[in-house]
């Protein structure tokens, strides 16, 4: 056995132990220090940060039934895909009304410019019915100043004098007939005109205006089959087949999965070294710390969350107690390590920003040059419904075939000789 220690070795290996503590202490300050000096200050994290992307709300633009549902919830659908279908046969009879309509007033309107060809024809009656009348009544005034000599002389007859000149009454009386009939078929003609002047059958404003109820009601009946606008999963679904479902009810949502974000809230004291394309790393706690994602900021809300809020603080009322704020900051995720690592809207993630790089902005100044979002999925419904306004107008406009097209038809209708 080891002799035991006096007092004075006591006292020496207690001082030691200490000061190897200290020393260790010490160097971990150090080490801490060099480490928050070099790396630790230039990284903010927060794990008050969330999954966010584009929910797309699926909401019919006219009321119906429901009669077919196209997807479910989780079901993954593409661009332009069958959602919901509404029952079609009120649409489909207002389209045939709006499309016989339509017809009538283009045959209307050709029956229009079918008689300014008529009223030009009396025009041109009445011309010459005038014409006539006047080289008649010209024709008998010169057998009156022929006739006045005669009579001083008793070659002609007092009696025979007068009744000539009751005839160039009568004539004169034809002019002035004839004359007023002009007048009234040129102004009615100008009156026919004002209704087809300027403009060809197709742009007539009573066409124009049938023609938008069939556009009108061609969309209504495209619209009972609501489609996808992107490309995504369905979630939310609430709609039930038989279902009566008015304009604007919700009836299920398309998340964009492939796009995503993440809304990080950094308190407001570490926005102080924040900027704008300053890179980050995540982790996602469905994942854990195996799987990183990496991102950038590409800006900072315009508040806090507190200010936006539904109902938001009264700090001018009552006792008040100083809560620290948070500001809600986008970074945008890397689009090939979420196909290979999908996440999901609302998950929480821990984020990290290296805030090394100061030479960004705090308020982005940069305006967009394009939609942020855009769907080309509805462009095909007007461009179908013009296509069925045009064949209802084609179908009725009744052009009459050309000379030589007559033509060629009464050569080909006509008998051919036997070859012998």
């Amino acid at each position: 056995m080891s002799a035991p220690l006096t007092p004075t070795e006591n006292k020496t290996a207690r001082r030691r132990g200490l000061t190897l503590i200290a020393v260790a202490v010490v160097l971990v300050g150090i080490g801490w220090g060099g480490w928050h000096w070099v790396t630790g200050r230039h990284f903010e994290t927060t794990d008050n940060a969330y999954v966010a992307g584009n929910v797309v709300q699926i909401t019919p633009q006219v009321g119906g039934t429901v009669v077919a549902i196209g997807a479910d919830d989780t079901d993954h659908v593409l661009a332009g895909q069958l959602l919901v279908r509404l029952d079609p046969a009120d649409a489909r009879v207002a389209l045939d009304q709006a499309q016989a309509q339509l017809a009538q007033t283009v045959r209307e309107v050709r029956g229009l410019y079918a008689n300014n060809a008529t009223l030009q024809a009396q025009i041109s009656l009445r011309q010459a019915d005038l014409t006539r009348a006047q080289a008649e009544a010209t024709r008998l005034q010169d057998d009156v100043n022929r006739r006045a000599p005669l009579m001083a002389s008793g070659a002609v007859g007092k009696e025979e004098f007068q009744h000539a000149n009751a005839v160039v009454n009568t004539a004169k009386s034809t002019v002035a007939a004839a004359q007023a009939a002009l007048l009234a078929a040129q102004e009615q003609l100008a009156a026919s005109q004002t209704q087809t002047d300027g403009t060809r059958i197709e742009e007539h404003p009573g066409v124009l205006r049938a023609a938008a109820r069939v556009r009108e009601a061609f969309l209504a009946l495209q619209r009972m089959e609501l489609v996808a606008p992107i490309s995504g999963h369905i979630a939310k679904r609430g709609v039930q087949l038989g279902q009566r479902v008015a304009a604007g009810a919700p009836l299920m949502t398309v998340v964009a999965l492939n796009d995503l974000w993440v809304d990080a809230n950094f308190k407001e004291s570490q926005l102080q070294t924040l900027r704008i394309g300053q890179s980050a790393e995540l982790e996602a706690d469905v994942y854990g710390n195996k799987v990183k994602y990496h991102g950038t900021v590409v800006g900072m809300g315009a508040g806090t969350g507190a200010a936006f809020a539904l109902l938001p603080a009264q700090n001018a009322t009552g006792n008040w107690i100083k809560v620290v704020q948070r500001v809600p900051v986008r970074i945008t995720l890397d689009a090939d390590e979420i196909a290979e690592h999908p996440l999901r809207v609302g998950l929480s993630m821990d984020v990290r920003v290296d805030t090394a790089d100061q030479s960004g902005k705090t308020v982005s100044d940069t305006q967009r040059s394009a939609p942020a979002v855009t769907t080309s999925v509805f462009d095909a419904q007007m461009q179908a419904a013009d296509e069925a306004v045009q064949r209802t107008i084609a179908a009725n406009l009744g052009h009459k075939p050309s000379a030589q097209a007559r033509s060629a038809a009464v050569l080909a209708a006509a008998p051919r000789p036997a070859l012998h």
